[in-house]
């Protein structure tokens, strides 16, 4: 069953309007609050009722009541991502984006210490997810007659290794495959398929899994994420931008580009910050 946030329909039916799977944290309120700025009508998904109500309540007060629009949403299950669909196509007449977001992240232990829940719970929610949220979304894009559709890659999608994250990055190589598949298949069709390449966020996903993991293997790449991690709001803003401007399929929007990590050892201040500073993670050991 899900569950509706309700509120006042937007009266301009014309502007364009975002999905945001599992957006009522991290990465996809980030995103969801850069669309807004943007003036783009915005819907985001989640699991947890409650989560979703502070989530829409916070864009709202934010953002203003009118264009945005919470629906309780489990993405391993089509039937409850078609109702996520129809609701975004209820209040806004139309879907411009869909970006599938939603995802998880096992603890940060050994593979042969994961518990086969671990497994199943990042392989559903990271690749089912996303293969189901995407089959929706093009079924009603091709409906309709456009749209995009931007697939979230992570740690892992180009072959990255670290130590505790090998069920994550599987499923986000995996994705990085079906995304090409997909736009391999759409490509003579009006919709669009991309990927959209946040990099290393400082989101509490990120911090539960290192923290509940092995201390040693958060040590072994401290360095390199202390080096590389921004904040949500600053890469939220640049691939929200982005994906607004975009009119090509195919696309890859990437936050950390060769070129942006090259510049970073030429600047002091990426060597002296502390981003996980007040985190969890601060005092890790």
């Amino acid at each position: 069953m899900t569950l509706q946030i309700q509120h006042n329909k937007i009266p301009l039916k014309t502007q364009r309007c975002v999905v945001i799977t599992g957006g009522t944290r991290g990465i996809g309120l980030g995103l969801a609050q850069a669309f807004l700025r943007l003036g783009w009508s915005v819907v985001i998904s989640g699991r947890d009722a409650t989560q979703l109500q502070t989530a829409v309540q916070q864009l709202q007060q934010q953002q203003g009541r009118n264009c945005i629009w919470g629906q309780c949403c489990d993405v391993t299950q089509s039937e409850q991502l078609q109702h996520l669909w129809q609701s975004a196509l209820d209040q806004f007449s139309r879907v411009d984006v869909w970006i599938n977001n939603a995802g998880t992240c096992n603890p940060a232990h050994a593979f042969a210490e994961l518990t086969p829940q671990d497994l199943q719970q990042v392989v559903q929610t990271n690749l089912l997810g996303t293969m189901l949220g995407a089959q929706v979304a093009l079924k009603g894009m091709l409906k309709q007659g456009f749209g995009q559709i931007f697939n979230m890659e992570g740690w892992g999608s180009h072959g990255e290794w670290s130590a505790g994250m090998t069920p994550y990055a599987t499923t986000k190589r995996a994705v990085n495959y079906f995304s090409h598949a997909l736009y391999k298949e759409t490509r003579h069709t009006p919709i669009q398929v991309g990927v959209l390449s946040p990099g290393m966020v400082v989101t509490d996903l990120l911090i539960s899994s290192w923290q509940q993991g092995d201390a040693k293997n958060w040590h072994k790449m401290k360095w390199l994420f202390m080096f590389v991690i921004d904040p949500p709001e600053l890469v939220c803003q640049y691939l929200a931008q982005q994906v607004s401007e975009n009119r090509k399929t195919r696309a890859k929007i990437v936050w950390m580009t060769p070129w942006r990590l090259a510049l970073r050892f030429l600047q002091p201040h990426y060597w002296r910050r502390n981003p996980v500073k007040g985190t969890a993670l601060e005092h890790f050991k």
